[in-house]
């Protein structure tokens, strides 16, 4: 018996050898990293973009902007420079999905806490209703973070222009001379360049852990 194993002791460390490395190139191939898509808008619902730039397949970028948030103090982009952040469209008075959302982004909120590569932005699709304090109380009542998230006001048609030419947020409501809008339930993810990596059903909660998976990938892609 001694002898058969000594034998074959050659070939058995082949072939656990060969087993090993079968293995590992079977694990890489399961686990390859799968980076996230840059949205560009021929990629959305053509509902939900501006005519102009329905057309774009390439380059797309949050354009610069300057709006207050709930401290009166002005936001504009380079707040969000280097960073990656969740954006969405909402107003302090809508008794529908909006609750929803805000609860939802405020548990996102709770998961990035401590996390300096992340922050959310919420934008007021009525600013005429919903000034700085209007929005301070909101902030207060949901437990907002100043330091991690802004809720905005400000002109309306910066606002429009934003939700309907860089976020690809929400739907056009008469003819758009007025800048009426009509906010739809979605959460964005902005990466560090600006761009759309992701579109999430803010009042789903799977969705929302979806999301947070997301973070975690575009995190792993500033890593690489």
């Amino acid at each position: 018996m001694l002898s058969f194993f000594k034998d074959y002791k050659g070939f058995a460390i082949v072939f656990v050898i060969i087993s090993i490395v079968i293995v590992s190139i079977i694990y890489n191939t399961l686990n390859v990293y799968q980076p996230l898509p840059i949205y560009q808008p021929t990629m959305v619902s053509t509902e939900l973009v501006d005519s102009t730039i329905q057309y774009k397949k390439k380059y797309h970028k949050i354009a610069d902007f300057s709006l207050t948030n709930q401290n009166g103090k002005t936001v504009t982009q380079n707040d969000y420079k280097n960073k990656i952040y969740v954006a969405d469209f909402f107003f302090t008075t809508c008794q529908t999905i909006c609750p929803i959302m805000t609860d939802h982004m405020a548990q996102i909120q709770q998961k990035i806490i401590n996390d300096n590569d992340v922050m959310l932005l919420s934008h007021s699709v009525t600013p005429e209703i919903d000034t700085v304090a209007q929005l301070k109380r909101y902030a207060k009542k949901k437990g907002v973070n100043d330091s991690k998230w802004n809720l905005v006001t400000g002109d309306k048609k910066q606002i429009y222009q934003l939700a309907r030419k860089s976020y690809l947020a929400v739907k056009d409501q008469g003819d758009g001379g007025s800048f009426d809008m009509v906010h739809t339930e979605n959460f964005m993810l902005i990466d560090k360049k600006r761009q759309i990596r992701g579109f999430y059903d803010g009042t789903n909660k799977e969705d929302i852990d979806r999301l947070l998976d997301d973070i975690k990938i575009l995190k792993e892609e500033y890593q690489k």
